[in-house]
């Protein structure tokens, strides 16, 4: 049946399936990661930090669920010790900290491991997780890549996340190249990955954002590679 031929309870029920149900999740926006060795190199936090905020602003004025996520190590640890300062929200995420958002501790990378984060999704009806905060390289890619086994589609604001520079012994590799390989590492199966703007878009459209397949990803690469 084509879509001109639906009643219009039929269109609003079609409209309804299709619309995402959103969660806003704000991973680690902690003091931690605006100094020191594991400040936040690309995007400059000085660039991410007002797209986490903008995105939490259109979260808030769409009605759209917020979770805010703290890292912690323990009392004993030199980073992520909810007894130092480097634990707390930055500012600009605090203060816009309402009873509303469901706040959470977590031990892990992944924000579902050792907390009540599905529990929640899930009183929520979310079928959609916008992920955005630090690390790309850690919390970020291990929360995208862990929640289509609880039948969840992720989001990952591109803008409004970010990397740091990494060195061991398999190798190094610079922020942005971090950032960037992860982006199109995750655009290829595991979220969709768009900037806060187009987000903020298809927010107001209730509409879903554009996901790539690592089947297509595959050919494009290899067509990239081979005009090198």
């Amino acid at each position: 049946m084509e879509d001109t031929q639906l009643t219009l309870p039929e269109r609003l029920d079609l409209m309804t399936v299709n619309t995402p149900r959103r969660a806003l999740i704000i991973v680690d926006v902690q003091q931690e990661y605006f100094s020191g060795p594991l400040e936040i190199q690309y995007p400059a936090h000085t660039d991410s930090l007002p797209k986490i905020t903008a995105a939490i602003d259109a979260a808030t004025s769409a009605g759209i669920p917020i979770a805010v996520i703290q890292h912690t190590s323990g009392d004993d640890a030199p980073v992520f010790n909810p007894t130092m300062a480097g634990f707390a929200l930055h500012p600009e995420i605090a203060k816009r900290q309402s009873p509303e958002w469901k706040s959470v501790t977590k031990q892990f990378g992944t924000v579902f491991a050792g907390t009540d984060v599905l529990e929640w999704l899930r009183a929520h009806e979310v079928d959609t997780i916008t992920l955005v905060g630090y690390m790309t390289n850690n919390c970020i890619i291990a929360s995208a890549a862990e929640s289509e086994t609880h039948g969840l589609t992720a989001e990952v604001l591109s803008d409004a996340t970010g990397s740091i520079n990494i060195a061991n012994d398999a190798g190094f590799a610079d922020a942005k190249t971090v950032h960037t390989t992860l982006m199109a590492l995750l655009h290829s199966n595991f979220a969709a990955v768009a900037t806060t703007e187009t987000w903020a878009d298809a927010v107001a459209d209730g509409s879903a954002l554009a996901m790539d397949d690592l089947g297509s990803s595959a050919v494009l690469g290899a067509q990239r590679a081979a005009e090198q």
